[in-house]
């Protein structure tokens, strides 16, 4: 939070992390680590199973282990069908589930996190988090563990492009799907993701030109209100929000364009807008990144509330003649973060049968905190049982010790 204050003061760019962890250890690589590397034991010939989630604040990461096939069959909660790989690549946000049978002789080998950043800015923490997948009995082992021998570099995007790509869902009998198809979509949205620039007095800020850094969606870089959405929305209490986020972006331009430095599109508007939907509505959502000031890279996008079907990836421009072609509406993977690709789009569709107040946002820490974000309100339905639930009896206040929270809330509306 103290890192977050200050960045959000400066308006300029978050502190980079020092190390990547897995279980709380940055692992062999590090001095103050080596002793403590985190470990985990295998039986030979037996299956393991690993839950693996990502909490790393700004960075998609690359995960393997050396020597060995992961096989991935749960992705954000939902079965997928199995997918035998030698790498992941996993979004902040997200979590994995993922089989890994102990096949190889007998002895240790590396399990490797690596970031996966395919931006420009180069501003990001290049350190390698390693563990240790040891084999368990009795045995002589001296040497280094082995190191995965086809491991992405830091900025191969082909590798992460492929790996989304393969998933799919299970769409059995036992496991079936309800993605909306396209005589059901009651609200179509084309929102588009971008880094811009608020302005600042004087060219007093930290980001470029002075003036400060400001995410958006389809132009709108969310201000967090002093009542929040939820109890503004469920007691009916005006002036915090406004039910107006726009299913287009305000302009169109070519948004993979590598000359996007203009103000007419670096500059974002703020406010704390919304978007109504019915209850039930199907929804499609076209996610469209931007070059805007040469800032395009993957964006983890991520939907409180709700699983969603990732229905199409493309590169550039979405094309809506084209576009639509592509989709796979027979085994899509159902998720609840998406990895909307550099210069490219993605397409989601949900059915808005959660009632209450949920969040949408850029699952990157900083991006967040610079109002990539929004808010979906799905109304009640026309029963107890699909309308929102009554607040508790008691809501239990801040701790006197959250006084981090508090500044930050205090900042944020003072900018706001």
């Amino acid at each position: 939070m103290e890192l977050m204050i200050e960045a959000l003061s400066e308006g300029g760019q978050a502190t980079s992390s020092n190390a990547y962890c897995i279980n709380g250890q940055p692992g062999d690589f590090y001095n103050c680590s080596r002793e403590t590397t985190h470990r985990i034991s295998a039986d030979y010939g037996k299956t393991n199973l690993l839950r693996l989630v990502n909490s790393v604040q700004n960075t998609n990461m690359y995960f393997a282990i050396a020597n060995h096939s992961l096989t991935v069959v749960g992705l954000d909660g939902a079965y997928i069908k199995p997918l035998v790989t030698r790498y992941i690549m996993i979004t902040p946000g997200q979590s994995m589930d993922i089989l890994v049978t102990a096949d190889q002789p007998l002895g240790e080998y590396y399990i490797i996190l690596s970031p996966f950043f395919d931006g420009q800015a180069d501003d990001f923490d290049h350190s390698i988090a390693s563990a240790i997948f040891q084999y368990s009995g009795n045995y002589t082992y001296t040497g280094l563990p082995a190191y995965p021998s086809d491991f992405p570099g830091w900025e191969d995007k082909q590798p992460a492009t492929f790996f989304v790509k393969q998933l799919r869902s299970l769409n059995s009998a036992e496991h079936p799907i309800d993605v909306p198809k396209d005589n059901e979509i009651t609200t179509r949205m084309f929102i588009t993701i971008e880094v811009g620039l608020r302005h600042c007095p004087n060219d007093s800020c930290a980001g470029p030109l002075g003036d400060r850094l400001a995410a958006a969606l389809n132009n709108i870089s969310f201000a967090n209100p002093s009542v929040d959405v939820l109890q503004a929305y469920y007691n009916n209490i005006t002036g915090y929000y406004t039910a107006d986020f726009p299913d287009l972006p305000p302009v169109g331009f070519n948004f993979t364009s590598d000359d996007l430095g203009t103000a007419n599109v670096t500059m974002v508007d703020k406010g704390t807008k919304v978007k109504v939907l019915n209850y039930n509505a199907s929804v499609e959502i076209i996610l469209q990144g931007t070059d805007v000031m040469n800032s395009a890279e993957t964006h983890p996008m991520h939907l409180h509330g709700f699983r969603f079907y990732v229905v199409g990836l493309g590169e550039g421009n979405f094309d809506n003649g084209t576009a639509p072609e592509t989709y796979n509406l027979y085994d899509p993977p159902e998720m609840n973060t998406v990895p909307a690709p550099r210069d490219g789009w993605a397409v989601i569709r949900f059915r808005a049968n959660n009632p209450g107040v949920w969040y949408f946002h850029c699952h990157f820490d900083r991006h967040m905190s610079w109002g990539m974000d929004m808010a979906f309100i799905v109304k009640n339905g026309n029963t107890a049982e699909t309308s929102i639930r009554e607040p508790p009896a008691y809501m239990p206040p801040c701790e006197a010790d959250s006084s981090l929270l508090t500044a930050l809330r205090s900042y944020l509306q003072q900018k706001a």
